[in-house]
């Protein structure tokens, strides 16, 4: 099972759960921890291969991730926690895998939060992980993963977020990185599936104004999805829980209370 933190001080049955990045950890979230936990309970889970998930020899040899999988390995903490149902906030990747968790068992998704959300991968971003592929057997990978961070977060002011994934990634190791790089062949079919399949849970995308990569299609998907909420936080690039947590916690606050 995934590692994971749970936070139950307020007076309250609902829960919010937080989705972290490829690369990243439940340790990201540490500016959104304090504000939330006073009006939900809160879960924070490390994704297999990642923080505190470590995985085993044996698993190690299992075939080959998938999206469905690892989605499910968030549904096992939920219901080992006996958690019906769970507002989501998600960050980068996370936010794929909160919408495939949606889409499989909506059932457990009160409300969706999707920060720096990736819906469509334009010419760069296509052009970024063929490069990936050609060089992830030659380079090491914390190379690749520099060259990425980047790449989506290149600005100054981005500079906070853009160490904070490269610290954590650290802590992976060379396989593991393989193991979700290879996540990439499915995302295209998986995206494309996501833009014209629409869901009646509520969703708030929360982006950076600076987000380049990733706001573009955004844009486009809200206008066509009604239950589909966009906030554009401004200066602020990809990571914008990291980068604005204050605009991040307000925005996602207010939205989850008005559905309350």
């Amino acid at each position: 099972m995934l590692h994971y933190t749970t936070y139950q001080e307020a007076n309250t049955q609902q829960w919010v759960t937080f989705v972290h990045g490829a690369g990243g950890s439940s340790t990201i979230w540490f500016k959104q921890i304090r504000d939330f936990k006073k009006q939900f309970n809160v879960l924070l889970l490390d994704l297999r291969g990642h923080g505190n998930s470590k995985i085993s020899l044996t698993d190690s040899f299992k075939t080959r991730y998938t999206f469905n999988a690892i989605a499910d390995d968030i549904k096992e903490v939920l219901d080992h926690l006996k958690i019906s149902s769970s507002h989501f906030v998600g960050i980068s990747l996370g936010t794929i895998l909160i919408r495939n968790l949606a889409d499989r068992y909506p059932n457990r998704v009160s409300s969706m939060v999707l920060g720096g959300a990736i819906v469509k991968l334009d010419v760069r971003s296509r052009l970024l992980i063929h490069l990936g592929n050609a060089f992830k057997s030659v380079v090491p990978y914390i190379w690749l993963y520099r060259f990425f961070a980047f790449i989506i977060m290149p600005n100054k002011n981005h500079k906070e977020s853009r160490l904070l994934f490269i610290r954590e990634a650290k802590k992976l190791y060379q396989k593991e990185f393989m193991r979700w790089f290879k996540l990439t062949a499915d995302l295209n079919p998986l995206l494309r599936f996501y833009q014209m399949a629409k869901t009646s849970i509520p969703t708030l995308y929360l982006m950076g104004e600076q987000d380049y990569l990733f706001l573009p299609p955004i844009r486009e998907l809200v206008k066509d999805h009604t239950n589909a909420i966009l906030q554009v936080v401004p200066d602020c690039g990809h990571v914008v829980n990291v980068e604005n947590p204050q605009t991040f916690n307000q925005n996602t606050l207010l939205f989850l209370q008005q559905l309350s």
